[in-house]
């Protein structure tokens, strides 16, 4: 019996160590092999390109890391790492392809990548990846050869490209908005509608037309065009302490914070913090757009209405003869009778409804291509997400919602995410003549 209980403990013991040594040499007999993955896809190399590269091994961890461009049977090293210490199960590692230096020509080549771990059996895994060194950047072709633009005003361009193109769009200085794809006389064509800045010159504003190829070959054309110059008027706008009462208990109710301020506080914070959280909340509702043109024709003005605002409005807003804050009008402000009928202005699809910080209650619809109008302070909203709206469909009814101080629409146009002067879409000769003339 003692025998036999001897023989269990040895047992035992044995079992133990050999679980310790397989903890410990376990990863160096490891036969499993590192993973090799682009960041992105990688088909073609151009004058200069940066791919990324993610090297890693779950085990025994990464020793050796290199990269080779080989063109005509001749490798060229681009990258060739050792790592002693074991224990490095992730490496990421971003490499810059410059055609030149490396003495490329435009053809095939390949991109031979190679990792090695730290187990006995030095496991390895290489990685192939054909390319096409392409050093030609698009040609763009533009489809008008001069753009007449308003300050404030839409621009639009429309091009083809002498290649395929992974990503294009217009520059207003720094701008970025993207072009759409779209099919003219059976041709891959780019569009791109875009806002013209209230205070645009032709020595302070730059509006470039940008191509990318699937190589990183980049190409950057000045837009040709005569930028107008427009007149906005400037108003005083005297805050009266029954409006502050009236209106800004709405606006505390929103924000908690906004609980034991003011109401003068609370319209300085709304003029200010509010209207650029509202901003790029719009600007979010105006990413996605249908890739198709969904409007047809002059855009409708609400009927029997007078303005009381226009677009680029530079309002001062007065108390006690003194200025305390000040804004630019994002729209233009229609008044008729108290809960009149609002009509879409033209074909589109619902992409938003609901309340919108000053705008009040909001309806937003896309109209493709990254064109959009928005209708705010309505005291009714009488159409839901996702519908496809009709030109003159009823979609709300107009009212004091937000910051508004009597009853009326605030009717908006925007491009690109950006607001634009609505005048010239409810113009059909401005239309025709900037628009959809060929």
């Amino acid at each position: 019996m003692k025998k036999f209980r001897l023989y269990i403990e040895i047992f035992a013991a044995i079992l133990v160590l050999a679980v310790l040594v397989w903890i410990f040499f376990g990863s160096y007999l490891e036969a499993g092999k590192p993973e090799i993955k682009f960041d992105q896809e990688v088909k073609a190399v151009g004058k200069q390109k940066t791919i990324g590269i993610i090297f890693s091994d779950s085990k025994s961890g990464l020793s050796r890391l290199s990269v080779e461009i080989i063109q005509d049977n001749k490798g060229q090293i681009l990258s060739d790492k050792k790592i002693p210490a074991r224990g490095k199960q992730l490496e990421k590692v971003s490499l810059n392809i410059n055609a030149g230096e490396l003495k490329l020509h435009d053809g095939p080549a390949v991109i031979k990548i190679t990792a090695t771990d730290h187990s006995l059996f030095e496991n390895q895994t290489v990685l192939s990846q054909a390319v096409k060194i392409d050093t030609v950047p698009p040609q763009i072709n533009l489809l008008k050869n001069t753009n007449y633009l308003n300050q404030g005003g839409t621009g639009f361009v429309a091009y083809q490209s002498s290649k395929a193109i992974a990503s294009t769009g217009v520059y207003v200085n720094d701008l970025f908005i993207p072009a759409h794809t779209i099919s003219l006389h059976n041709t891959p064509s780019y569009i791109a509608y875009f806002a013209v800045p209230i205070d645009a010159d032709k020595t302070k504003t730059r509006i470039m037309i940008f191509a990318r190829d699937e190589a990183g070959n980049e190409t950057n054309i000045g837009l040709p065009c005569v930028i107008k110059e427009k007149k906005f008027r400037a108003d005083k706008m005297n805050l009266s302490e029954n409006f502050l009462r009236q209106k800004m208990p709405e606006f505390q109710a929103m924000v908690p914070s906004l609980k034991d301020k003011t109401p003068l506080e609370v319209f300085v914070y709304i003029n200010s913090q509010m209207r650029n959280e509202n901003f790029q909340t719009i600007q979010k509702i105006c990413q996605k757009s249908s890739p198709k043109e969904l409007w047809e024709g002059t855009f409708l003005r609400m009927s029997n209405a007078s303005p009381m605002a226009l677009f680029g409005d530079k309002r001062s807003y007065m108390v006690d003869k003194k200025a305390v804050a000040e804004s630019v009008h994002t729209g233009v402000d229609l008044a008729s009778t108290a809960h009149a009928a609002i009509e879409a202005a033209n074909k589109g699809i619902v992409v938003f409804t609901g309340a919108l910080g000053i705008y009040g209650n909001a309806v937003v619809i896309d109209h493709g291509l990254g064109l959009f109008s928005l209708y705010g302070h309505l005291s009714t909203i009488d159409t839901t997400v996702g519908k496809n709206v009709a030109k003159g469909e009823v979609i709300g009814h107009s009212g004091i919602s937000g910051l508004a101080g009597g009853d009326h629409l605030h009717f908006s146009i925007l491009v690109g995410g950006q607001f634009v002067n609505p005048q010239e879409w409810w113009d059909p000769h401005w239309i025709k003549d900037n628009i959809t003339k060929e």
